[in-house]
């Protein structure tokens, strides 16, 4: 089966070469998604999501810098939202898009408020998937001891049930998901081993500020009259129930749905989101 993406590159202001996936007609008059993923995630999370609204506008899946098939900065520095935000602006410019409905997964989430405050005509709504103003210390510890050191795999079968153990909160996926997820969590080394497909260095400013990070409600504030909906996993240790309410306190008109069994993150795949998230997007 062919692909049912093109496989683009820019060069990030810096010279970087930056990977993205580019599924959909260019020229539908539908407004583009933009999707983006968390810290350690690159584009083929997102097949599933973007095949399903391709059909009709254009989707935009990038990778960061230092993932997947985008290059790894040699100084870690750069590994920091504002230069994220920055590469997202190069990819916007490059393929003409001054318009799009983003769609975030936890740290992407983070970058789509970003976006809101940076370019406040940018976006027509927001799918902010189990992040918020408020991140848990504890939640946020986790994430940084898993990904923090590569876990070499011999195998792929033995990969699969690393990712399995060490991340049950992903909830009941059947063999074929955990396969996909594993093949986009890892890439084949020189060494014939499996490595972790990301930068380790990605998480030193994580690692340097003890987990510290700004204070995301003003940032957060910029979406206030964008249509945003919010998914958070019920199980998530990342966005907590507290949190969701306080978030629809301070946005009244907030969409929000809770996916039942789930960890940090929910997929989107599940069925207790896909059709309220397939549904809001159509609007747009």
């Amino acid at each position: 089966m062919s692909r049912r993406y093109r496989e683009r590159y820019i060069f990030a202001q810096d010279g970087l070469r930056l990977f993205y996936r580019d599924y959909g007609d260019a020229g539908s008059a539908r407004t583009p998604v933009l999707c983006l993923t968390g810290l350690t995630r690159n584009s083929a999370d997102f097949a599933d999501l973007a095949e399903r609204l391709s059909g009709d506008r254009r989707v935009l899946c990038p990778d960061y810098r230092g993932r997947g098939r985008s290059a790894y900065d040699p100084n870690w520095r750069n590994y920091d939202p504002m230069v994220y935000l920055a590469d997202i602006g190069q990819l916007l410019a490059a393929t003409d898009i001054g318009r799009v409905v983003v769609v975030g997964s936890s740290l992407g989430g983070i970058l789509a408020m970003g976006l809101a405050v940076l370019r406040p005509t940018l976006i027509a709504a927001a799918v902010i998937n189990d992040i918020g103003p408020d991140v848990e210390p504890d939640g946020l510890g986790r994430i940084i001891a898993f990904i923090e050191r590569d876990r070499p795999q011999p195998d792929w079968p033995t990969a699969v049930r690393m990712l399995q153990h060490a991340l049950s909160g992903l909830a009941a996926k059947d063999a074929p998901w955990w396969e996909r997820f594993t093949r986009a969590t890892y890439r084949q080394g020189a060494d014939g081993l499996l490595h972790f497909d990301w930068d380790i260095a990605i998480v030193e400013k994580l690692r340097r500020s003890n987990g510290a990070i700004q204070d995301l409600w003003p940032v957060f504030g910029a979406l206030r009259d964008v249509p945003t909906l919010l998914v958070r996993g019920a199980l998530s240790d990342i966005l907590t129930e507290d949190g969701l309410h306080r978030m629809v306190q301070a946005k009244p008109d907030l969409l929000t749905v809770t996916v039942p069994d789930v960890g940090h993150v929910p997929s989107l795949d599940e069925p207790a989101v896909q059709e309220i998230l397939d549904g809001f997007i159509a609007r747009f």
